[in-house]
C-alpha cells in the first residue's frame, strides 16, 4: 500500500506546480526568450533561489509544464498491466498512451515547444527520466531478476523513446535528425508519433521477452 504524501513533499508538490504553470504561461504571453527565471519565481509567488531548488533552468520548468510526472505515469501504467500481458507488449503501449495521449493545452505547448532549439533540447532530455522508475516496475515483473537486467532494459527503452522524438522533430529537408536539431533547425513534427515510438521500441522487444522466459519458474 502506498503511503500517501505528508504535508512538506505535498507543498513541494504544490510549489513545482505553481513554477511549472507560471513559466508556460509566461512562455507562451511574450515568447520563451522574453522570459527570465525570477520573472517565472515572481509570477509563482517564490524566490529565484527557491526555483532553483526545482530547475536548473527556464526551458526545464516550461517543458516541465508538458512532461510532468510522465516518467512515474508510465511506471505506474506498466505496473496496471496483467502479468498475463507480454512486458514488451506492456512497456511499448504504456509509451505510446503517455506520450499521445494529450489535451489541447498539452497540444498548444508542444507546438510552442517544437519552435525552440532549447525548449526542444529540454524536452528530449526528460526522456532520460524514465529509467529509473521503469526499472523498478521491470524489476518486480521480472520476480527481482538479476539488477542489472531491469536497468538495460529501462535504459534502452529511455534511448528508443528519445530516438522516436527525434524522428518525429526532425527539421525540415534534413534527414539527419540529431544533427538538425542541435543546429537549430525549423521543425516540423512528422508522421505519426504512435508510430515513431512503437518503430523505435519493437527491436527491444526480443530483449524483454528472452528476460521473461528467464524468469520464468
Amino acid at each position: 500500500m502506498t503511503t500517501p504524501p505528508g504535508l512538506r513533499e505535498r507543498k513541494k508538490q504544490a510549489t513545482r506546480q505553481a513554477l511549472r504553470e507560471a513559466a508556460l504561461r509566461l512562455a507562451e504571453e511574450r515568447g520563451p526568450d522574453q522570459v527570465r527565471v525570477e520573472d517565472i519565481a515572481e509570477a509563482a509567488g517564490v524566490s529565484p533561489r527557491t526555483y532553483n531548488n526545482y530547475f536548473a533552468s527556464r526551458e526545464q520548468a516550461i517543458v516541465s509544464a508538458v512532461t510532468a510526472d510522465r516518467e512515474a505515469r508510465i511506471a505506474a501504467a506498466v505496473a496496471a498491466r496483467p502479468a498475463r500481458v507480454r512486458l514488451a507488449d506492456a512497456v511499448t503501449e504504456a509509451v505510446v498512451e503517455q506520450y499521445t495521449d494529450t489535451g489541447e493545452r498539452e497540444h498548444k505547448a508542444l507546438l510552442l515547444i517544437t519552435t525552440q532549439p532549447a525548449l526542444r533540447d529540454a524536452f528530449l532530455d526528460t526522456t532520460a527520466g524514465i529509467e529509473r522508475p521503469l526499472t523498478a516496475v521491470i524489476a518486480e515483473r521480472l520476480d527481482h531478476a538479476e539488477a542489472h537486467t531491469a536497468r538495460v532494459l529501462a535504459a534502452s527503452v529511455a534511448a528508443a523513446v528519445r530516438i522516436a522524438l527525434e524522428g518525429w522533430l526532425r527539421p525540415a529537408g534534413n534527414t539527419d535528425a540529431a544533427e538538425s536539431l542541435a543546429a537549430g533547425g525549423l521543425v516540423v513534427p512528422s508522421g505519426s508519433l504512435a508510430d515513431q515510438l512503437r518503430t523505435a521500441l519493437a527491436p527491444l522487444a526480443p530483449a524483454f521477452d528472452a528476460a521473461e522466459r528467464d524468469t520464468r519458474p
